[in-house]
């Protein structure tokens, strides 16, 4: 296969050229059989904006769920696929991510379709940690590029990045493990503290 730009971004392209906002709806409805996919990757861009990653990873877990039961296809609420999106900004993330992913390898890698059920798990735990209301430096971002790795995966039919997702997921967990054991460990103090005195 020749080392080119990827179809579904080719799809995009007239749609992302005009000017003014777009939907979600109308941009997966463009990406066609890749859905789930472009879905996962859409979410994942999401989850950078720090304001709305809680709300919007409650649709990744959905996500997950689905592609656990073997839905051929999404669900995707009305209300977020009524959601309008900068058609300029959208078409400067998907460069990014293109870009990116040609620096992870050629379209001559590997590549092979992925196991569904697996990937709708790591989908869940992924955006549960996200939607998590933790106040912590890139406490959205990690998660993010572990949503928006496995959306390429799938787009790719590319295991490498989903392995790669996988370990963004584990380095959230970790370091959100770390800081629930610091306040468990302030918690225990300031309660003994306080009975101390009592």
């Amino acid at each position: 296969m020749p080392d080119t730009q990827e179809p579904l971004f080719l799809a995009l392209q007239q749609l992302l050229d005009e000017d003014g906002s777009v939907s979600i709806g109308e941009l997966l409805d463009r990406a066609g059989e890749q859905t789930y996919g472009f879905a996962i990757l859409l979410v994942g861009l999401l989850t950078f904006i720090p304001a709305v990653a809680n709300v919007v990873n409650l649709a990744t877990m959905a996500l997950g769920a689905q592609m656990m039961w073997g839905q051929p296809h999404p669900w995707i609420p009305a209300r977020l696929q009524a959601h309008e999106m900068h058609r300029g900004k959208i078409k400067a993330l998907l460069a990014q991510v293109e870009r990116y992913i040609h620096l992870l390898g050629s379209r001559h890698t590997p590549r092979r379709k992925l196991e569904g059920r697996g990937l709708g798990l790591l989908l869940i735990w992924t955006g549960f940690l996200a939607a998590l209301p933790v106040v912590l430096p890139a406490a959205n971002v990690l998660p993010a590029i572990g949503i928006v790795l496995i959306g390429v995966a799938l787009l790719e039919e590319w295991p490498f990045l989903a392995w790669l997702g996988g370990a963004f997921s584990l380095m959230t967990t970790l370091y959100f493990a770390v800081f629930f054991q610091q306040i468990l460990h302030w918690g225990i103090k300031v309660f003994n503290a306080f009975w101390g005195r009592a």
